[in-house]
């Protein structure tokens, strides 16, 4: 049941490369139409019948939690802090160690994607314990995450990869873990911290697990779906102008 699910969405970090207008703003309250990007998150959350969800922040948390304490939906909301929000996102998932440990089928997801209703169902209502969303229609050059599948099973996750595949496409940045494999994930950011591997992106530790045991995982094809990562100024434009109304809500 989607009501046991954990959701655990990311937004410590502090958006440098959107630029000066945005400087003093976590990405997740970027305004997409009538509310922010952290709302429509949460509004889709509650709809798909997810049981919690807990935000992790960093930069200017405060600001976040006035709009948890805001927002009138009945789902369980909560935050996690992380001092260290200079660091890499590995560290804010470090800091969701006990979460993962929680034995909940869970959901770890960029704050940054703007996104519609379709795109999170597909992965509430996956048939795969673990699941990845890919997106087929990539980008050219090192900034997208890439995806990569060979025999029908995902065979790397990285930006910049080195391996024979039959396609690539871009990882969406959401993903599904059953309570096994995100505790297992809860001990590879341990190990991450423990090493002073602070600065990686939270994306290495999910790989290693990938590439430990490819069987276990999963995708779900979200290809001409709408949605968005924002990070770049010209990503807010094209979020509001062409993925926006797309969403029609």
């Amino acid at each position: 049941m989607s009501n046991t699910l954990l959701a655990i969405i990311l937004a410590a970090g502090i958006g440098k490369r959107l630029g000066a207008e945005y400087a003093n703003l976590p990405k997740c309250l970027l305004p997409m139409g009538e509310r922010t990007l952290l709302e429509r998150h949460l509004e889709l959350l509650q709809a798909a019948g997810v049981g919690e969800i807990v935000i992790g922040t960093g930069f200017e948390s405060g600001r976040i939690q006035q709009t948890l304490d805001r927002w009138p939906g009945t789902v369980k909301c909560s935050t996690f802090h992380n001092p260290d929000y200079r660091q890499g996102s590995i560290v804010t998932l470090w800091h969701a160690r006990d979460l993962l440990r929680a034995g909940k089928d869970v959901l770890v997801m960029d704050a940054d994607v703007l996104y519609g209703r379709e795109l999170l169902e597909r992965l509430v209502r996956t048939g795969h314990a673990n699941c990845f969303l890919l997106d087929r229609d990539l980008e050219a050059g090192e900034e997208p995450v890439k995806l990569c599948v060979r025999d029908g099973r995902l065979v790397e996750f990285r930006k910049r990869i080195e391996i024979d595949a039959e396609y690539c496409g871009e990882s969406v940045g959401f993903f599904r873990f059953s309570p096994a494999v995100a505790a297992e994930l809860a001990a590879r950011v341990e190990a991450y911290v423990a090493e002073g591997r602070v600065d990686e992106p939270h994306e290495e530790a999910i790989r290693d697990l990938l590439l430990s045991e490819p069987s276990r995982f999963g995708f779900e094809d979200v290809t001409g779906l709408p949605w968005i990562e924002v990070d770049f100024p010209q990503d807010v434009i094209r979020a509001r102008d062409e993925i926006l109304p797309r969403i029609g809500d």
